[in-house]
């Protein structure tokens, strides 16, 4: 007489089915769950020197020639503006930015290759940037100029 397995012993079809197809769901939640993350729009804001969160204005990155010693020269650099207070989501759109641009790519453009290659130099065109812009655009309350990408070619 043939002898029966036993159900416990192996699992029915059916039971790895529902395993399989519960297996590919969670895949998939995960998938996206970590693909929302990776694709959220980011908080523009940075921490401060004295640790308290500051408020910014994150600008597109700035890609100008330089005047300099007869070579072609090149700046890419990305800026972020240290706010003195925050921007509500109906004032992003009351921004100058075009006043903005243009202080900053008067200002970059007028910079020297071999200055901002040194330390000194671009601590210099930050200073720079700061007086500009403040001057220009008061209503926005910048206090400081965040470098988030540098790149001088020469």
């Amino acid at each position: 007489m043939s002898r029966m397995p036993d159900p416990q012993v192996i699992p029915a079809p059916r039971n790895r089915k529902k395993l399989g197809m519960l297996a590919v769901v969670l895949a998939l939640v995960l998938g996206a769950g970590g693909i929302f993350v990776w694709l959220r729009p980011q908080h523009s804001t940075s921490a401060a020197e004295s640790g308290s969160v500051q408020p910014t204005l994150a600008l597109e990155t700035f890609v100008v020639n330089l005047s300099g010693s007869g070579e072609r020269a090149y700046l890419r650099v990305g800026i972020s503006l240290g706010l003195s207070h925050p921007l509500g989501s109906d004032s992003q759109d009351k921004v100058p930015m075009a006043l903005v641009r243009d202080t900053v790519l008067s200002v970059l453009s007028s910079a020297q290759p071999e200055q901002l290659l040194q330390p000194e130099g671009k601590r210099q065109l930050k200073a720079e940037l700061l007086r500009a812009l403040q001057e220009r655009v008061p209503q926005l309350g910048i206090q400081d100029v965040y470098f988030t990408e540098f790149l001088v070619q020469m």
